[in-house]
């Protein structure tokens, strides 16, 4: 059952803070991250639902990857979102690492258009 309007608001609400507090403690532990994002279609919640985290240079993110940091942030997307009482079958399948970098090149520092691409069930 799709949620109504004011409970999507709440919903977005604890989304927003929870990964706030993951976002701030990877910035604290993680070379070269920046910041995170997430998007959701509330038509098919959670099974929408994407975390992108986003590294300042393509070259940070792959050190950070390589040394397995991948899982650390994995581990605090499972946090943010078990706070905010919203499970995930696959939850691997929903989170992204991305660069500020690889987006300016890729698609002119165009935010929106570049975390489309991420949206489950889209190539």
């Amino acid at each position: 059952m799709p949620l109504d309007k004011r409970r999507q608001a709440a919903m977005e609400r604890q989304l927003a803070a929870t990964l706030t507090e993951a976002c701030e403690a990877a910035k604290a532990e993680i070379v070269g991250f920046s910041w995170l994002t997430h998007e959701v279609n509330y038509a098919a919640f959670p099974a929408s639902l994407v975390v992108a985290w986003i590294f300042d240079t393509q070259a940070h993110k792959e050190q950070a990857l390589a040394a397995g940091q991948g899982s650390r942030m994995i581990e605090l997307t499972a946090r943010a979102l078990g706070e905010a009482d919203v499970h995930l079958e696959s939850l691997a399948a929903h989170v992204f690492f991305d660069s500020e970098e690889q987006c300016q090149r890729i698609n002119g520092g165009d935010w929106a258009q570049r975390l489309k691409r991420l949206r489950p069930g889209r190539g």
